[in-house]
């Protein structure tokens, strides 16, 4: 359920840079709006100015549908256009808070910002999610070599999947995704 009363606020998580965006979502009996990304409020907030260049969209239509773990050489700011998520964020960059994990719930109220090494995942709550990002640098398949992975049952990592992997839609390529033991951090 989209709560339409929040304000415009950001929340520190327990991962260092990995923000928690309230976003405010204005509805009526035509449906609602929101500002998704507003640069100036949201710097003015705290969000770093990390100059998209790039937005992606991953629609799913399954509920269940589960991606990640995947941590890019860039920044992103996730948002959720329709439907729901349970994201899952680990960070994989060299430093005392290697293997942390955040998770949270993501509707169209609210956003995260996720900072490059910090690895990223979802699994889909309603059917027909579409899923959308700002990133700071263009993708490219020859950057796949700077990219860390984690497999979405690491044991250490213990994310509280909704939904059980056994029962989720899964790629074939993230089940294939390295333990944390065998992850090089970034």
């Amino acid at each position: 359920m989209i709560q339409y009363s929040k304000d415009l606020a950001i929340h520190e998580t327990s991962i260092p840079g990995v923000l928690l965006i309230d976003l405010p979502v204005h509805g009526d009996n035509r449906g609602w709006f929101k500002e998704n990304w507003q640069r100036e409020k949201m710097i003015g907030l705290g969000l770093p100015d990390f100059g998209p260049v790039q937005n992606n969209i991953s629609f799913n239509d399954a509920v269940g549908t589960t991606r990640g773990i995947h941590a890019e050489p860039w920044d992103k700011f996730v948002s959720i256009a329709v439907g729901s998520v349970f994201g899952a964020w680990v960070d994989l960059r060299a430093g005392d808070s290697f293997g942390r994990v955040f998770t949270a719930e993501l509707d169209p109220s609210t956003a995260i910002f996720v900072p490059r090494g910090v690895g990223n995942s979802y699994q889909t709550l309603e059917p027909n999610t579409a899923y959308t990002y700002l990133v700071n640098a263009h993708w490219s398949a020859d950057r796949l070599g700077e990219y860390s992975f984690l497999n979405l049952a690491d044991e250490t990592a213990a994310i509280p999947w909704p939904i059980p992997l056994d029962r989720a839609e899964l790629s074939e390529k993230d089940r294939q995704h390295p333990r944390l033991g065998d992850v090089m951090p970034l």
